[in-house]
C-alpha cells in the first residue's frame, strides 16, 4: 500500500503512540482489503459503544486512549447500553451503569459527537455526493453507499476509530466503482415495510460486497431503511444498486416462496414477553405513525421503544450559519473543534440540560489592528445572531467571539 511521507512517519512512531496506533490499524486493514492507499474522509461514525459488546477489555482500552487521543474529523456514535435519563427504572447492575458511563465519557473527551444513534443519515445533514466516509454501523453503513450517495467500507470498531483519529481510510472495496456480480430479482407484488426488511436479509446473504436489486419501484425512505437493516444483519454486503445489472450476472428471483423462507428463519417464536421496536432505531416520522395507529390504547405487553435522543439538524445549521456568515465578511475557518467535557462531574439535572459546546478556529484574511478586527468580530457576530433569529433557531448563544479572549 503506497503512504506518503507524513503517514510513514505516523507508521513509525514520530508523531506520538496514538498516530502510530492509529495507522497500524488502517495499514493492516488496507494490506488485507488490497487498498492502493489511504484517502481523506469528512465524517465517522462509531461502533463498540455499549459495554455489553466491548466488556472491560474495551473500556480500559478506551479510558488509556482518550487521554491524548482526538478526532480529527466529524464523529458520531451509536448507541450505549441504556438510557441515562431512565438508567433507574431498570434495575441495572451498577458496575455495568458505571463501565458504561466511562465509555461514553471517553468518546466525549476525544471530541466525538454522542449522538447515540444507529441513524445518523436521519438526524445529521448529508453531505454532497461521493463524499468518502468511514461508517462502522452496518446499516448506516448500507444507507450511505446505496441511498445517500457517499462511500463507505463495512468498517470495524477499530478501523472507524482509527479513521477519525487520521482523518484518512484504506481506499479499498466499496469505496472504489464496482460491478455486482448478483442481481436479485424482486418479485413480491405489493410489498410493504417487512417485505424490505426480509428482501434486504436475503440480498445480505447471497450478495458478495455488493449486490443489484431490480423491479423495486419507488421507495421510501422507511422501505429503505428496513432493506438496510434486513441486510446488514445477515451478510458482509454493504451496497445496493438499483439496477437490472448487465447480461453476465447471475439472475435469483425473490419470491413469496423465498420470503416465506427468511420469515420462517426469523421467527423463531410464536409468543413473546417483549416487544421491542426501533432496530434500526424509529424516526420521527415511525413514532407519530405508531402513535396515530395506537388511537391512545396501550400495550398488552411490555414494550421497548428505540429512538435517537436529539435531533442534530438544527447544530448542523448553526454551523452552516456561522461558516456563511464569516466567509461573507472575508475571514479564512481553519476548522471545528468538539469541546472536551467531563459529564460525571455533572448532576442528573445538569447533564441533561447541558449544551452542545463547539469551537470554530478562522482568521481575518486581511491584516487588522486589534480595535479594528474586535469592532469587525462584533458586526459578524450580530450578523450571525440575527440569522439564527430571523430562522427560529432555538437555544442558539455565542459565548465568545473575540480575539482577545476564548
Amino acid at each position: 500500500m503506497e503512504l506518503t511521507r507524513e503517514e510513514e512517519s505516523a507508521l513509525k512512531g514520530e508523531q506520538g503512540e496514538i498516530m502510530q496506533m492509529a495507522y497500524r490499524i488502517l495499514v493492516a486493514t488496507g494490506e488485507a482489503t488490497d487498498a492502493e492507499k489511504l484517502i481523506p474522509i469528512e465524517w465517522a461514525h462509531l461502533s463498540g459503544v455499549n459495554y455489553n459488546t466491548i466488556g472491560d477489555a474495551g473500556e480500559e482500552f478506551l479510558s488509556t486512549i482518550s487521554k491524548d487521543a482526538r478526532v480529527t474529523v466529524k464523529t458520531t456514535l451509536n448507541p450505549m447500553g441504556f438510557d441515562i435519563d431512565n438508567v433507574s427504572n431498570y434495575k441495572l447492575d451498577d458496575n455495568f451503569i458505571s463501565k458504561q458511563l466511562s465509555i461514553r465519557n471517553s468518546y466525549e473527551t476525544m471530541g466525538v459527537i454522542p449522538s447515540f444513534s444507529c441513524i445518523p443519515y436521519e438526524i445529521f445533514d448529508i453531505p454532497k455526493n461521493g463524499t468518502q466516509v468511514a461508517f462502522a454501523e452496518s446499516n448506516a453503513a448500507i444507507h450511505a453507499n446505496s441511498y445517500d450517495n457517499l462511500k463507505t467500507n463495512k468498517e470495524s470498531a477499530f478501523s472507524a476509530l482509527a479513521s477519525a483519529i487520521v482523518g484518512k481510510s484504506p481506499y479499498s472495496s466499496l469505496r472504489k466503482e464496482d460491478s455486482p456480480n448478483i442481481t436479485i430479482e424482486m418479485k413480491v407484488k405489493n410489498p410493504n415495510e417487512l417485505s424490505y426488511g426480509m428482501l434486504g436479509f436475503f440480498a445480505g446473504k447471497v450478495g458478495d460486497t455488493s449486490v443489484n436489486i431490480s423491479g423495486l419501484g419507488e421507495m421510501d425512505q422507511r422501505q429503505c431503511k428496513a432493506m438496510c437493516g434486513g441486510m446488514g444483519t445477515s451478510g458482509t454486503c454493504a451496497k445496493f444498486n438499483f439496477s437490472k445489472g448487465d447480461s453476465n450476472t447471475e439472475k435469483i428471483e425473490f419470491d413469496e416462496k423465498e420470503m416465506k423462507n427468511v420469515f420462517d428463519e426469523l421467527n423463531t417464536s410464536e409468543k413473546g414477553d417483549l416487544i421491542t421496536l426501533g432496530s434500526p432505531q424509529l424516526g420521527l416520522d415511525e413514532i407519530s405513525d405508531l402513535t396515530a395507529k395506537l388511537k391512545g390504547r396501550s400495550f398488552e405487553k411490555r414494550c421497548m421503544v428505540f429512538l435517537p435522543r436529539t435531533d442534530y439538524a438544527e447544530q448542523e445549521k448553526c454551523r452552516e450559519i456561522i461558516e456563511s456568515a464569516l466567509l461573507d465578511e472575508d475571514y479564512y475557518i481553519y476548522g471545528w473543534r468538539q469541546v472536551p467535557i467531563n459529564p460525571s462531574v455533572l448532576g442528573k439535572t445538569a447533564d441533561q440540560n447541558r449544551p452542545e459546546i463547539a469551537q470554530v478556529m478562522f482568521k481575518k484574511n486581511e491584516t487588522l489592528q486589534t480595535n479594528d478586527l474586535e469592532r469587525d468580530l462584533f458586526e459578524t457576530r450580530k450578523k450571525i445572531e440575527k440569522i439564527a433569529r430571523d430562522k427560529q433557531i432555538k437555544d442558539f448563544y455565542i459565548c465568545s467571539f473575540s480575539s482577545r479572549s476564548i
